[in-house]
């Protein structure tokens, strides 16, 4: 079968006001088009990492089929949905980045005979301009959310063999595999429960715990659009500070950072002033932003390969600290480097928690913060 010309199944749901086009209309939409061909696409570079963790898998699980899910998409309101985000453990194992990335795709590695696995991607391809699908699918068409690659586009891009999403369904009929659960309705319902999916879950967590070189860039990458976040967030606070939901300008600030630099958001913004600082998930970023308090800013870019930083920091509104604000400041920087100070191979977290709070007991009780001895706390 030729790959290019594969067509997307629309799943889309008939309304009472959908009617079908005229011969006429049909042959008008369909023609007419010039070529939306994309040269010749190279292959990332995570594609041999990627290759790499799915050896570890197969050699993990020999003999049994693997399913790992990108997910469905979600629903925001009526027929529009949440801004799609993949499952991490199939961007791990397949490469996927950045708006590559689309709903219900799954990554499949089928046992063979011999040992190891061979691995299939099943997407979602274009639904090119000679198909109705083009303009009449509404979750899928070119026209309304633009273009997807051929199926031989992402078997170049991730040098995985690709098929249609469309047949998986059929692929998976009463066979048995094991599954991370919980992202597509479909392969849920159709692949039964296998005593070994625990396991298989605890695996593809653990396995991703150890980084590889090219996840510490990746990470770094992170970090340093996270950083000109907020620095993005320092030149609102004017402006912020004269407007009732000052809040609001800070967490839109860092979120256009997000999106120049990455994917988005690594998860929503604490954008919190005052009191608010002490409400410990405070997404809400409603309130204002006061002269002489502070901002304290949580946050983090996911960039395309779907790293994410996690920073979080606290800003003087005017620009200057109290000489209280300054002493507590100063207290929780000196607890931060004892928990650095205590990172080391063999220890635990509760080790690096200890050595944080012992700093900070014995700091808030020469402050007379504590109403008992920092070795009674």
């Amino acid at each position: 079968m030729n790959n290019e010309s594969a067509e997307v199944e629309s799943t889309t749901t008939k309304r009472v006001h959908d009617q079908a086009p005229s011969e006429m209309f049909g042959n008008f939409m369909r023609s007419g088009w010039i070529s939306s061909d994309l040269p010749a696409l190279e292959p990332l570079e995570v594609v041999t990492y990627a290759y790499a963790r799915r050896q570890a898998l197969s050699a993990a699980f020999a003999g049994i089929r693997l399913v790992l899910p990108s997910g469905n998409s979600k629903v925001r309101a009526n027929d529009t949905d949440y801004i799609y985000r993949p499952d991490s453990a199939f961007v791990y194992y397949s490469g996927v980045q950045g708006s590559d990335a689309t709903e219900d795709a799954v990554l499949v590695m089928e046992p063979l005979a011999d040992g190891g696995h061979e691995t299939f991607l099943y997407i979602h391809p274009r639904s090119t301009r000679d198909t109705d699908a083009f303009y009449r699918d509404t979750h899928y068409g070119e026209l309304w959310v633009g273009r997807r690659y051929t199926l031989n586009e992402a078997q170049s891009r991730y040098q995985i063999a690709t098929r249609k999403v469309s047949d998986l369904k059929e692929f998976l009929a009463g066979k048995p595999a094991l599954v991370l659960r919980g992202s597509d309705r479909m392969v849920d319902a159709e692949v039964a429960v296998h005593p070994r999916d625990e396991e298989f879950m605890i695996f593809v967590s653990e396995q991703r715990l150890t980084k590889d070189e090219y996840e510490v860039r990746e990470m770094q990458r992170a970090v340093d659009a996270t950083g000109f976040g907020f620095n993005d967030v320092i030149l609102t606070l004017p402006a912020a500070a004269e407007h009732p939901r000052g809040e609001r300008i800070i967490e839109g600030a860092f979120y256009g950072r997000a999106r120049l630099e990455g994917h988005g958001v690594g998860y929503n913004t604490i954008a919190a002033s005052g009191s608010h600082a002490c409400v410990l998930h405070w997404t809400r970023n409603d309130g204002p932003v006061q002269h002489g308090e502070l901002i304290l800013l949580d946050a983090g870019i996911e960039v395309d390969s779907f790293y994410t930083a996690d920073i979080t920091r606290t800003l003087p509104i005017s620009g200057k600290f109290s000489p209280a604000q300054r002493a507590l400041y100063m207290l929780v920087y000196e607890a931060q480097l004892a928990g650095f100070a205590a990172v080391k191979p063999g220890a635990i977290f509760s080790d690096i928690n200890k050595a944080c709070q012992a700093v900070l007991a014995k700091g808030l009780a020469d402050m007379g913060v504590l109403t008992v001895s920092a070795e009674e706390s």
